[in-house]
């Protein structure tokens, strides 16, 4: 089994970490399991869980008519769930594509170490940003090929 500890130290959202913030977030996870083809949760869910996969393959799918569209496949050292750290709904409904393992974290408890170090809560949340933005980046590719297949269909 993979440790948590040993996928913080890989994954690059927390590359430049320093050993005491990874010893924190170590501290803080929990470590969940999701069968093939669970729903991990669906698009506008209120979640209070921000996750790092430890082994498995996730699809982020955003409903289209009642079609799942995936947008993007999540793997071993990815994150998942970012809008639980700012207080949104989830823009995607997650699956698990195989089973997965993941360190679970849940929101009120980073809240709460972010409190207590501002320079973390600001390497985190640069980090976030970050992810925020590539998965924008695949949503925008994936719905522009959506877009140029339906016009193909017509």
């Amino acid at each position: 089994m993979t440790t948590a500890a040993s996928v913080l130290d890989r994954c690059p959202f927390f590359d430049h970490f320093q050993p005491k913030h990874l010893d924190k977030l170590n501290s803080l996870a929990t470590v969940v399991h999701f069968s093939e083809n669970e729903i991990i949760f669906q698009e506008q869910d209120d979640d209070t869980l921000f996750y790092v996969i430890l082994s498995g393959r996730v699809a982020l799918e955003l409903d289209r008519g009642g079609q799942p569209v995936l947008i993007e496949t999540l793997h071993t050292g990815d994150e998942l769930g970012w809008s639980a750290v700012l207080g949104q709904k989830k823009q995607f409904r997650a699956r698990a594509l195989a089973p997965v393992e993941a360190s679970a974290f849940e929101v009120a408890n980073l809240r709460r170490a972010f409190d207590a170090n501002p320079y973390f809560a600001r390497e985190f949340l640069e980090r976030l940003a970050g992810v925020i933005a590539q998965r924008l980046e695949n949503t925008r590719r994936q719905l522009g090929r959506a877009l140029a297949g339906s016009r193909d269909a017509v």
